[in-house]
Order: C-alpha cells, then sequence, then structure tokens
C-alpha cells in the first residue's frame, strides 16, 4: 500500500511502516523514546512493536489504565509526572501504541509536555486506525463529556499495522467498522456498499478498506484541517451519538457502550432526522437502519432518558451561538453541515429508533 502523505506528516501501512519508523530514528537524535500503552496493549501489542525497532536510544514504557473511563486530565497528570521523573527533554520522543483513549491521549499529552513534544501514532484497533489515529484530533474527556479539552496536531506519522487486529475482540472489530461505515455515507455510494457488504461476509478485504476509509479522512482533513467547514462531515452520527456515549457511560445503571456501538445509533436517528427535513431516501434509511442493527442490534434507550440526552447535546464541539449544529444527509455521500433541529423531531427520532426493537 502506497503511504498517503501531507505536508506535515504521513500514514504508512503495514510492512512499510516500521521501515519509515526505522528510517526516521536514524534520522533524528532523540535523547529518550517513551512508549505509551494501556494495560491491553502492553500485554498484546508491545512485544511485537519493539522487536520491529532499531535504535540505541534508551525506551521507556509507560502503562496506562484501559477504557473511557481513564481518558482524563488526572491520567494525563500521571503521565506528564512520569516523563518528569524519567528525564523526558524536548529532544524526547513520544510513542503511542494503542487505541484510540491511548492515540488522542498521548498525543495531547506530547503537545503539552514542555509545550511539545514529538510523537508518533500507532494504532492497534480498527477504531484508531481508520479515526482516531488520523486527523490531529488530540485530547482528553472533560467528566463524562467527550474530548472537551484537547489541541489539533497531527504528529510526526501514523504507523497502522493491520496484523496487530488480530488481538482485537469482535465487538472493538464492530466499534472501528461504525466509523468506516460513516465513510461511506458522507463520501459516496460504492464506499458505503462495499463496507455494508464486509460486515455480512468476509474480513479478507478489510486491510484494503481501512487504507480507502484512512483516504477519505485524510482527503477532509487536508481541506480543512481546523474544521471550519467541510472537516464537520465526518461528524455525521457524532451530535446524538456522542451524546448518547457520554449519558451511558455517566449513568449507574446503564451498560458502557463503545464507542462505535453509541455512533450506530447516532448515525440511525441523524437519518432519520435527515428524511424527515431534508427529503433523504426513505429506501436508504430503511437500509441503514437493517445495516446498523443487524451489526450492533439494539440498546434500550427509555423515554425518560431522551431529556437528559438531548440536555447533553448543547457541549457537542460543533456548537455555535449557542445553537445545536447537526450534520445531515440529503443523499449518500451528500453531507449538508449546520443543520439546526427542533426538540420534537429529537423526540421523533428517539421513537423511530425505540420501535426498532
Amino acid at each position: 500500500m502506497i503511504s498517503i502523505t501531507s505536508n506535515t506528516y504521513a500514514v504508512h501501512f503495514n510492512d512499510t511502516c516500521y521501515k519509515e519508523l526505522n528510517a526516521y530514528l536514524k534520522a533524528n537524535r532523540f535523547s529518550l523514546i517513551f512508549i505509551i500503552v494501556d494495560t491491553n496493549t502492553h500485554e498484546h501489542c508491545l512485544s511485537k512493536f519493539m522487536s520491529q525497532l532499531e535504535t540505541d536510544v534508551s525506551i521507556e514504557v509507560i502503562e496506562i489504565e484501559a477504557g473511557e473511563q481513564h481518558k482524563t486530565i488526572d491520567t494525563c497528570v500521571g503521565v506528564w509526572n512520569a516523563l518528569s521523573d524519567l528525564g523526558a527533554d524536548r529532544k524526547s520522543l513520544i510513542i503511542n501504541l494503542g487505541g484510540g483513549v491511548v492515540t488522542d491521549l498521548g498525543g495531547f499529552v506530547a503537545c503539552t509536555f514542555k509545550r511539545g513534544l514529538k510523537y508518533i501514532n500507532v494504532p492497534t484497533s480498527l477504531l484508531a486506525m481508520v479515526d482516531a489515529s488520523v486527523g490531529g484530533k488530540t485530547g482528553v474527556d472533560l467528566g463524562s463529556l467527550k474530548n472537551q479539552i484537547g489541541v489539533i496536531d497531527s504528529g510526526e506519522m501514523v504507523l497502522v499495522d493491520t496484523t496487530f487486529l488480530e488481538t482485537l475482540p469482535q465487538n472493538q472489530l464492530r466499534s472501528g467498522l461504525a466509523e468506516m461505515l460513516k465513510h461511506g455515507l458522507i463520501s459516496d455510494r460504492i464506499y458505503w456498499n462495499k463496507t455494508k457488504d464486509l460486515s455480512q461476509n468476509t474480513w479478507d478485504e478489510l486491510p484494503q478498506l481501512i487504507y480507502e476509509s484512512v483516504h477519505i479522512k485524510h482527503e477532509i482533513v487536508e481541506k480543512d484541517p481546523l474544521e471550519n467547514n467541510l472537516r464537520k462531515h465526518l461528524n455525521f452520527g457524532h451530535t446524538l451519538g456522542h451524546a448518547i456515549e457520554s449519558y451511558f457511560l455517566s449513568h449507574p445503571n446503564k451498560k458502557e457502550l463503545l464507542h462505535g456501538e453509541a455512533i450506530a445509533i447516532g448515525m440511525i436517528m441523524e437519518s432519520f432526522i435527515s428524511s424527515e427535513i431534508l427529503g433523504f431516501s426513505k429506501e436508504d434509511l430503511l437500509d441503514i437502519t437493517n445495516v446498523f442493527k443487524t451489526i450492533y442490534g439494539h440498546e434500550t434507550i427509555e423515554t425518560e432518558d431522551h431529556q437528559a440526552i438531548i440536555e447533553l447535546l448543547k457541549y457537542d464541539k460543533k456548537n455555535e451561538h449557542g445553537n445545536i449544529n447537526f450534520v445531515l444527509l440529503e443523499a449518500i455521500g451528500q453531507p449538508k453541515i449546520d443543520c439546526l433541529v427542533d426538540n420534537t423531531l429529537l423526540i421523533k427520532a428517539f421513537e423511530y429508533y425505540k420501535n426498532l426493537n
């Protein structure tokens, strides 16, 4: 696979990953290398990754707890303290080896420690490969509110080694697949059809589809790196999806949803809203509904949950001047940004999802 490059960073794939990484390490005189892992990637991925490194520079491993609930400033403080205690300086390199929590948090830590260290993302989950590690969004949650604190910085490179996916359980693969399906819905019908067929038949074509998914996101980010306009397309399904994810994360009687599971619900509901106010095809709405319900099943969202989730929408990062801005679909491959949706229609969308059960 040909590397995807921009003016500031590159995404390398499989065999090319380690050739490019080792050439980069040789060309730069780093004082220390820090590898940030979580408890899962420490066990399942670190030794494989370390075996590919060719460097005489001292390496320190910093481990954080796995899970979205640990994507916090408190965790950052722990990592910052570890970096300080271990002698990190402005010439140190941070490598983030893990899923979206590690790449988001590790990137933020790198950007803020001593006002910025160079860093590399090595995503080990499907979600991180196609979404979290690409495009430079770094940051942490504020309580249960998703990604409220952070900066945009793409780092030095992203290394996508798809063999790491062999360590993932099926629910984590499905979580990442949701973002790939989203890329199809906002870009073109051909990719949507290929990705939804992948979910039903075989995972053999997954590496090529990952490549296409990264390319779709990269093209959008290149044109709008700071999310002033076009990049907002990537938030389809996320306005409601993030609110649902935050609500389930903070509610004592709800199970925690994986990111892709929550975004899948968000895409069903926002497709319904699209059909109500933008004339999005009812046939495509039914197709989207059936695809996501088949893959992700159905979660119980009670009537009494609706208002609390709607209240969380005010924290969405796309909001401006007090308005809650949605990304909706006029057609597959034709997203529309900055759409306003009243609460009556939001309740109808919740009812639509509830009645799928």
